[in-house]
């Protein structure tokens, strides 16, 4: 099943995506929660009443609807650091002996066809193209063969980052945080229809030229080492968006190194996942108060 948040006439729902069409399950199933992380709350009695009531209902043309990024307003956004081989090879590091994590915040979310600001302040813009996946389980403690129960789905990320503000701390939080950095979508997969998470082609192209060309089996630390990692120190909910890493072929490992610029359209691809594209505009800087 495909889990979409969606924008039709004028309002934002959720909806499972069929073919070229969503089911408004705001229609087909008024009861369920009409937000995703109050949808992934209600747990696996909601998801199997949304696969019921999707299969015949009626669906919108996805030509006619605005698809947003499937959770709007997550708890957490925690993505790990130099968790594929060429990547880390290509910045010069160790390989982890542990598992890196630094936080995005989630003012950072923008939707799968959204457009990604060229930051007022830096012109060091970089992506990088990362599987995602969400959590559907409020869960602690959480061995790794158990690790897959509490994953709802997967999906298409690009951890947008700005290099110069990423490199001057340790944390890198500010760096990979400005304000649409974080597209996502197009839709949350669940693995019953992704299968192994860990065979995945993953691809980046920056203005159809391809750059980044990886596969998920080169994972470091895979989605069940994180879980198991991230659970032993803290919760994590329902909703809650985990960054799985990046490839080798992002663009500040390049000699010399080339940045994103204005007007640069960026496609990160998965397979079975789908595809999200987002255009790079300047940033107005405009004060904004309340």
């Amino acid at each position: 099943m495909k889990l979409a948040t969606f924008t039709h006439n004028g309002e934002t729902r959720i909806g499972v995506v069929r073919g070229d069409g969503i089911v408004d399950l705001a229609a087909a199933a008024p009861g369920l929660p009409r937000d995703m992380v109050g949808f992934l709350e209600a747990g696996d009695g909601a998801m199997a009443q949304a696969r019921e009531a999707s299969a015949g209902a009626a669906a919108i043309p996805l030509g006619e609807v605005q698809l947003r990024a499937p959770v709007l307003r997550p708890g957490k956004i925690l993505a790990i650091g130099l968790n594929y081989r060429d990547h880390v090879e290509e910045s010069g590091m160790a390989l982890p002996e542990h598992q890196t994590w630094f936080n995005k915040q989630r003012t950072c979310v923008q939707d799968p066809y959204g457009t990604i600001n060229l930051p007022f302040v830096s012109t060091m813009l970089d992506y990088e193209a990362e599987m995602c996946f969400v959590i559907g389980k409020r869960c602690k403690h959480v061995p790794k063969e158990r690790a897959h129960e509490v994953i709802a789905g997967y999906f298409v990320g690009n951890d947008v980052s700005v290099r110069d503000w990423q490199l001057r701390t340790n944390t890198w939080q500010i760096g990979k945080s400005f304000d649409t950095h974080g597209p996502i979508g197009p839709w949350i997969v669940t693995p019953d229809e992704v299968g192994d998470p860990h065979a995945l082609d993953i691809r980046c192209w920056v203005n159809g030229e391809l750059r980044q060309n990886s596969n998920t089996r080169h994972l470091i630390f895979n989605c069940f080492d994180e879980i198991a990692h991230l659970t032993q120190a803290f919760t994590l909910e329902a909703g809650d968006i985990i960054f799985t890493g990046t490839s080798g072929g992002v663009g500040v490992a390049m000699k010399p190194p080339v940045f994103l610029k204005a007007g640069d359209v960026v496609k990160v691809e998965i397979e079975k996942l789908g595809a999200i594209e987002n255009r790079v505009v300047p940033e107005k800087a405009e004060t904004v108060i309340g």
